[in-house]
């Protein structure tokens, strides 16, 4: 790796080098784009992000999981710099190429299930998911979908109708789209009969909810993450996808798995489904299958794939070549340095520190989550209250001290940790120790 894998701060964070670029943002961009950090960056690789300032800041955020395998891993770079050179765009829709068809097959060979299987590309997690509700109802001639609470999909008009979460995603921007119900969510930390209930008593609500408020037989498709991701990091109760996956089985639903944020290696599976045994009819991936570059995918069953006619699905841009060879590195440099494991270590190491934090922090409510996708959710010592203002405290400290961090959560309570896969395991025991000093510092 060429960067330093050091943390190292040299000025205040954000530096006057990036105070002077954030200045010229908001003179530039409207404020509805937000920024958690406001340090520029100018290279980045490995467990670190460099800024304009000099500072080098552990990276335990990896672009909201998109850099899984590392910022510019060499053979995303190697791939992509040869396609730029070669041609940039054709449209895959009036002259194709080999790298869209390559992409597609690897993806029909490496999702959950050994059926036959189809994909197609666009842009971004949320036209991934919004072609899969198309691609649902027109296979099944039904129009309502299921999503679930603490539930997040995307900013279009139909995936931020179907996200749970109102600000800042859906306020004051309505009217949405019609024949979308949303039912309870397993969330054990916050079930009301305890977490050895949950999962049952989450899937007959949920199934209840569904038969008598829509009738299982109007219902186009089922969506959900099986891990909620900005919704707080939410594992789902052991049981309750299975269940719900069965329900769609017995009356002929579309079962989507959102894996936008868990796929491609983040969870310790290469996918959050493989961890119960879950094989989704439709699988939707984007953020970590292309190492940075926008790509998105819809795999599913062949027979509902198929039942689209010609030119329903499609994009100016989806599948662009330099993103496609992009996904093929990614997924190259996740085979060759199993990062799958790396994942899987990267938990062993933090969610016991989390844990051991959690007997001596009262305000750590509850930790969780699987491999290099953990959470810590904060309240008021002795409730189970949210205490959103312990994150933006702990984040302000973590900041300061070169440790970039993300919060999440439908109650704005949660901090969450995706660091890439590729960060060295010192740095990964560094940022831990800011972590720690900034919560036991309260």
């Amino acid at each position: 790796m060429s960067i330093p894998q050091e943390r190292r701060v040299v000025t205040a964070i954000p530096g006057p080098k990036s105070q002077e670029l954030l200045a010229r943002k908001q003179a530039a961009v409207p404020t509805g784009i937000g920024t958690t950090l406001p340090v520029f960056v100018t290279r980045a690789g490995g467990g670190v992000v460099e800024d304009a300032d000099g500072n080098s800041l552990i990276d335990f955020g990896s672009g909201i999981a998109v850099t899984n395998v590392g910022n510019a891993a060499p053979k995303v770079v190697e791939r992509v710099q040869r396609q730029v050179a070669d041609f940039t765009h054709t449209c895959f829709m009036v002259t194709p190429y080999e790298s869209y068809v390559e992409v597609c097959e690897k993806l029909n060979a490496l999702t959950p299930g050994d059926h036959d299987k189809r994909t197609f590309l666009v842009n971004s997690g949320a036209e991934a998911v919004e072609n899969a509700v198309k691609v649902a109802r027109h296979a099944t001639g039904r129009q309502a979908v299921v999503v679930f609470d603490h539930g997040y999909h995307g900013r279009t008009l139909l995936t931020m109708t179907l996200t749970a979460k109102n600000m800042p995603y859906k306020q004051g921007f309505g009217p949405f789209a019609p024949e979308v119900y949303r039912a309870p969510l397993a969330y054990p930390f916050r079930w009301p009969t305890g977490p050895e209930n949950c999962a049952q008593e989450a899937a007959e609500q949920a199934i209840d909810m569904i038969n008598k408020q829509i009738g299982a037989e109007n219902v186009a498709a089922v969506v959900i993450e099986p891990i909620a991701g900005e919704g707080g990091f939410i594992e789902p109760a052991k049981g309750f996808l299975p269940r719900i996956v069965e329900f769609c089985r017995e009356n002929g639903i579309v079962f989507v798995a959102d894996e936008v944020q868990t796929g491609f290696a983040r969870t310790g599976h290469l996918f959050a489904c493989e961890d119960e045994g879950i094989v989704p009819d439709l699988i939707c991936t984007a953020k970590g299958i292309a190492g940075g570059l926008p790509l998105a995918a819809v795999t599913g069953r062949a027979e509902i794939m198929d039942k689209v006619h010609a030119g329903g699905l499609g994009g100016t841009y989806g599948g662009n070549p330099l993103a496609c060879e992009a996904a093929l590195g990614v997924i190259e440099t996740i085979e060759a340095e199993d990062l799958v494991a790396k994942a899987r270590r990267i938990g062993e190491i933090m969610l016991p520190r989390l844990k051991a934090l959690q007997e001596r922090s009262p305000i750590i409510g509850d930790v969780r989550g699987r491999g290099a996708m953990t959470a810590i959710e904060l309240v008021k010592p002795g409730t189970k209250e949210p205490n959103p203002a312990a994150v933006q405290e702990i984040v302000k400290r973590c900041h300061a001290e070169g440790l970039l961090v993300l919060t999440a959560g439908t109650y704005g309570n949660v901090l969450r940790f995706l660091p890439p896969l590729v960060i060295p395991e010192h740095l990964l025991e560094e940022g831990l120790g800011i972590l720690e000093k900034a919560i036991s510092g309260l």
